[in-house]
């Protein structure tokens, strides 16, 4: 806007006038991000109208009035990361692939004070990079980016990175942060951080006081957890080496943390992944006649990569006949975990485990994972994948390999058993099923068997369809989510057996999973229509029929599935008297029982719905 324009508005609004500044910098060509519409340019002022015309990036040429951008929009200055992926895509795009500490040093140029939120910082990367890209790009960048001394990098998202005035090493902001914070496990992480920095002889006798107050944290802080302490007490020993001490002079030892082997499951659930192998380890060392069996239950209740370092662990100690052992027996009862069942479809073909793993690749795995899978949905009873699913799903020689020593009717019960699960959608289903019967033809009559179960395809409005995909939604992102932290905190209130609250979550579980089963299948045999394919001729769905009944003229609406609305005359083509109104000419007689009434109806005329939209 020039300043006539901007005179202009204040003269007819002189409330203004403390923002003339603010007006005069939403010139044509300038940037800009709006709460609501994000980032746009402006292309023109419209003096007739007194109003900007903005191109948004979903929405081109939109009118807005200046005085109601001044608290909704923010104009960017040229060097804004968001302005020079417009005007520098280049440089913007090689700075993202080979320089993200610059790309954010140049990003806080842009900001008062040279400092920004980390949330503010994530959002605008996010958007000059595509939301698609940005987490793998951030996840790497953030190594860099705390490794660069002209960045102050914040530990809470809420605090703000910061452009320093003078670059500091380091070492010494580790050391600054740690003296600035009171956090035990904050000390640790710190002091993790200076275990891997520190290399020169000149930062050693600081880390004697660093190792000091972490000494503190482990032995004295009533903060830290059993699997907190234990791994700061590995982070103070490895300190100590760098400083010259003697571990062993240091209290308490990791030994000592974990003399009560009954503790290993719990601290197990907590430690770090890149302590997990040091872990067992230690175990051995400290528990060396129990510590086999001590691998055996931590392998049975292990998650994600700590199943793969206990195998290890106990292959590497000569374990690997009872490890065979354990996990037949395992499988016979029932007992193989996920995370297990994981392990050993994604190590089948290793010639490292092809010894181990030979005798398990078999149909009763195959029930082994389907029965896992089921349980972890009924269990977790919300959204989140299933990893064992998802492999099921993308490893497609998996069922093959499991079924190739199956008989026709053990492939037809793991078939239903498929059919039957609560952890697949209906189309996965199906297209694992498909599977089956490429090796075991046969099996397609189960194929036969539900779509007869599932009736035709069901013809719905395009509104109709997004109600129900909506309550979908609701129930598999807010209702099973909501109950399953109910059914976690009635768990924690004590005996199962006595208590209401855990078996009315329970119940409510039940009912919420057979509502998302009927859902999805509505919702997979439904087929939007905007009823334009109803003729005159017959009665069909989208038709409008006009009848005699008991001596007076009604006149109804057949529409989809979903569509009812009695009070309206609007009729399911799927109730009693729209079935009975299907294919019916004009003239013709119709009898509609409902109970014990009948009711006879004649048809005096037929027209389209979709002539009166």
């Amino acid at each position: 806007m020039n300043s006539e324009a901007v005179s202009a508005l204040i003269a007819k609004n002189p409330s203004l006038k403390p923002s003339k500044a603010q007006l005069e910098a939403m010139e044509p060509g300038a940037y800009c991000i709006h709460r609501s519409w994000g980032f746009g340019q402006i292309k023109s002022y419209h003096e007739a109208t007194q109003k900007l015309i903005i191109d948004f990036l979903n929405k081109k040429g939109h009118p807005m009035d200046p005085a109601f951008c001044l608290s909704s929009m923010q104009i960017l200055p040229a060097n804004h990361l968001l302005v020079r992926k417009q005007t520098e895509s280049a440089k913007i795009a090689k700075l993202i692939a080979e320089d993200p500490a610059q790309l954010v040093v140049e990003g806080l140029q842009a900001y008062p004070n040279n400092a920004t939120t980390a949330i503010d910082l994530e959002i605008t990367l996010a958007e000059v990079l595509g939301e698609d890209k940005f987490k793998k790009w951030w996840s790497s960048a953030k190594k860099a980016i705390a490794k660069d001394p002209r960045i102050a990098v914040p530990a809470k998202k809420t605090e703000c990175y910061i452009l320093r005035e003078t670059p500091v090493s380091a070492e010494d902001e580790i050391m600054e942060q740690f003296n600035g914070t009171r956090s035990a496990r904050r000390r640790i992480l710190l002091a993790e951080d200076l275990v891997a920095a520190a290399g020169s002889k000149e930062v050693k006798g600081d880390l004697k006081a660093i190792l000091t107050g972490v000494t503190e944290s482990v032995k004295d802080s009533n903060q830290l957890d059993a699997a907190e302490r234990l791994y700061g007490a590995f982070v103070r020993d490895s300190l100590a080496k760098v400083v010259g001490v003697d571990a062993a002079t240091l209290e308490p030892s990791q030994a000592s943390l974990i003399a009560n082997i009954r503790d290993l499951v719990s601290i197990a659930e907590k430690i770090p992944v890149p302590f997990q192998s040091r872990f067992l380890d230690l175990i051995k060392d400290t528990h060396p006649i129990e510590y086999r069996d001590a691998a055996f239950t931590l392998l049975k209740t292990s998650q994600g990569k700590f199943t793969t370092e206990c195998i290890n662990f106990l292959v590497e100690n000569g374990h690997a006949d009872e490890l065979a052992a354990a996990l037949k027996r395992w499988q016979v009862e029932q007992n193989l975990r996920a995370p297990v069942l994981l392990w050993i479809v994604k190590n089948r073909h290793s010639k490292k485990f092809a010894k181990l793993l030979n005798d398990l690749i078999t149909p009763r795995l195959l029930s082994a994972i389907f029965f896992a899978i089921d349980y972890e949905a009924l269990q977790a009873a919300s959204a989140r994948r299933i990893p064992l699913g998802d492999i099921l799903s993308e490893d497609t020689d998996l069922i093959a390999d499991l079924l190739s020593t199956a008989d026709p009717e053990t492939a037809r019960d793991l078939a239903n058993a498929l059919m039957l699960n609560q952890g697949f959608e209906e189309l996965t289903k199906k297209s694992l099923l498909a599977r089956f019967i490429k090796i075991f033809p046969g099996i397609q009559s189960i194929v036969a068997k539900e779509a007869e179960s599932n009736e035709e395809q069901l013809l719905v409005s395009r509104e109709s369809y997004e109600v129900k995909r909506v309550e979908y939604e609701t129930i598999v992102s807010k209702k099973i989510p909501e109950n399953s932290k109910a059914i976690a905190t009635a768990r924690e209130h004590g005996d199962l057996k006595e208590n209401s609250e855990y078996k009315m979550a329970k119940q409510d579980q039940t009912v919420l999973m057979a509502q998302k089963g009927q859902l999805e299948k509505d919702l997979s045999r439904a087929r939007i229509t905007d009823f334009k394919e109803a003729t005159p001729d017959q009665v069909s769905v989208g038709s409008i029929v006009e009848v005699f009944v008991a001596g007076k003229q009604a006149k109804y609406t057949l529409l989809g599935a979903w569509d009812s609305v009695p009070e309206k005359n609007i009729l399911s083509y799927k109730t009693p008297l729209g079935l009975a109104l299907l294919g019916k000419k004009t003239g013709d007689n119709v009898k509609v029982k409902i109970g014990s009434t009948e009711e006879a109806y004649t048809i005096k005329s037929i027209g389209r719905y979709a002539d009166t939209l």
